[in-house]
């Protein structure tokens, strides 16, 4: 008796966790935690020492700004609203060198951004873009850069450990790897 109890306390639970999470099919959500975004594979390779250069990353009304770490190849990200319109607007990306005033790089491209699905009848919008010295700001990511910063990550990972700041105020930065800005090859 109490066996049945508890399988039927444990449907009741998954029924409400599928029904809170918006999904409708039985089978778990693949893409829950979607997000809208726009992301630049910035390939870094002849621009020499970027030390304290930051980057801007602006579309539809928004801005990303932060440092580059000289990573070889840095995934930057800009984070939209949801609702964001997915119709063909401009992405400009500016790096400038730490202690200038204009920017060494300022290109814009037009794109439409593309709906990634969660898998539950929602989703998001976004695009996966590059920038190459040779080729600038392309509105997909060339498979050679995406191959490249695939290998500059596993290289990462199986790295060595770095101790991590003892700073409290400081924190490591975290990309996900993801090919797009949300996940789908956008070639």
């Amino acid at each position: 008796m109490r066996r049945l109890t508890r399988l039927r306390v444990l449907m009741g639970v998954s029924a409400l966790l599928a029904g809170v999470s918006g999904c409708s099919s039985p089978g778990v959500c693949a893409g829950v935690g979607v997000v809208s975004q726009v992301g630049v594979f910035f390939v870094e390779e002849g621009y020499g020492d970027l030390a304290g250069a930051s980057y801007e990353l602006c579309t539809r009304g928004e801005c990303a700004r932060g440092e580059l770490t000289q990573e070889g190849i840095s995934n930057l990200h800009l984070p939209l609203p949801d609702d964001v319109d997915p119709d063909t607007a401009p992405v400009r990306f500016k790096v400038t060198r730490e202690g200038a005033t204009t920017p060494f790089i300022d290109e814009s491209v037009e794109v439409r951004l593309l709906h990634q699905s969660d898998g539950c009848g929602g989703g998001g919008y976004s695009r996966g873009l590059a920038y190459t010295k040779e080729d600038g700001l392309m509105k997909s990511t060339p498979d050679a850069v995406f191959a490249a910063w695939i290998k500059q990550h596993e290289e990462q990972a199986t790295a060595l450990p770095t101790a991590l700041p003892t700073d409290a105020t400081t924190t490591p930065s975290v990309r996900p790897p993801d090919r797009t800005a949300a996940g789908t090859p956008t070639g």
